[in-house]
């Protein structure tokens, strides 16, 4: 694995402007999140900006410099940036706001930071961005309708390039989805978080009528942001094409794969244990969405009334990976 790099900002200090109250918080919850993989091991290597008052103001030239160094820095496999301030749009583009902006157009242009992105050596480059009109990033500068992404770019924002992006409790709306997301919301089956996971999460719970997550990439494959410990272990979700050797193949079941003997009915046969091992395994399957009972409300009612069970789509597409190796 190469090296990660993330570039983390948070403004709430606007000498000139009105300040915000959330994005020095949203900051450092994003920075616990990249910079450790759930367990402890080591993600991202952070550099964290942050803007409260005065003291520690962040000018224009800092933060475009180090955007510039972010994406300019060699051997580097993910380069990932986050912002979290004031955003401004107009007939010229996007612009993020540092602390001594005056105006709107003193912040840095979004097609600057596209251009230190597009341009970078790092396979992976990633933008996230927090801010009132942060969907103009990426876009054709002769047609806001289209977008111009190098190879291994990704681009996450809070809103629509007509939208303003929205605070509430203390940290920004997207920010605490996506925060939430990191935490394992959004990881798959063997604990992976990608953007286009977060991004799933995030549209799923901002719902179509108000602030709407604008997501763009182009890549040939997800890159993971984040690894959780995930809801099943590899060897057991492994153990899914040895229950399931086909499409369409049904587990046949019955009374000795269920380890409760009450309730039984007089004469059913009594559990065995290597079938029980089986069927927990299996019970692990559908509380995931991998398998369900065919023509019975639970597992227990398949087991004990001799019906099968079958994979669901995601069930088996996570057996076509492992038959393909991929797991």
């Amino acid at each position: 694995m190469g090296m990660k790099l993330a570039l983390i900002v948070g403004i709430n200090y606007y000498e000139h402007g009105s300040g915000l109250t959330g994005c020095v918080n949203d900051a450092y919850s994003v920075e616990s999140m990249l910079k450790r993989n759930d367990g402890g091991s080591i993600n991202f290597d952070c550099n964290l900006l942050t803007a409260s008052g005065k003291s520690d103001s962040i000018s224009r030239a800092k933060l475009k410099d180090s955007i510039s160094q972010l994406f300019g820095t060699p051997g580097v496999d993910t380069a990932l940036f986050y912002f979290a301030g004031h955003g401004h749009i107009e007939s010229a583009g996007g612009y993020i706001l540092a602390s001594d902006a005056r105006r709107g157009d003193e912040g840095v242009r979004l097609g600057e930071i596209m251009k230190f992105a597009n341009d970078s050596p790092a396979i992976n480059k990633i933008i996230i961005l927090d801010s009132c009109h942060s969907g103009l990033a990426g876009a054709d500068p002769g047609n806001d309708k289209l977008s111009v992404l190098a190879d291994g770019m990704t681009i996450l924002t809070a809103s629509r390039a007509d939208q303003t992006a929205a605070e509430k409790d203390g940290s920004g709306v997207f920010t605490t989805l996506m925060v939430d997301a990191l935490s394992g919301s959004a990881a798959d089956l063997v604990g992976h978080i990608t953007p286009g996971s977060i991004y799933a999460h995030i549209d799923k719970s901002l719902g179509g009528w108000g602030q709407r997550p604008i997501f763009k990439t182009n890549i040939q494959q997800f890159v993971s942001l984040r690894e959780v410990t995930p809801p099943i272990s590899r060897d057991d979700l492994r153990s899914l094409a040895d229950y399931f050797p086909r499409p369409g193949f049904k587990f046949q079941l019955d009374p000795t794969f269920e380890p409760e003997k009450r309730g039984r009915k007089r004469g059913t046969s009594a559990p065995v244990e290597e079938n029980t091992k089986i069927f927990a395994r299996l019970q692990k399957f559908n509380r995931l969405n991998l398998l369900v009972p065919i023509d019975a409300p639970h597992m227990w009612h398949a087991a004990m009334e001799s019906k099968t069970c079958q994979l669901t789509a995601l069930g088996e597409h996570y057996r076509q990976l492992i038959e393909r190796g991929r797991l």
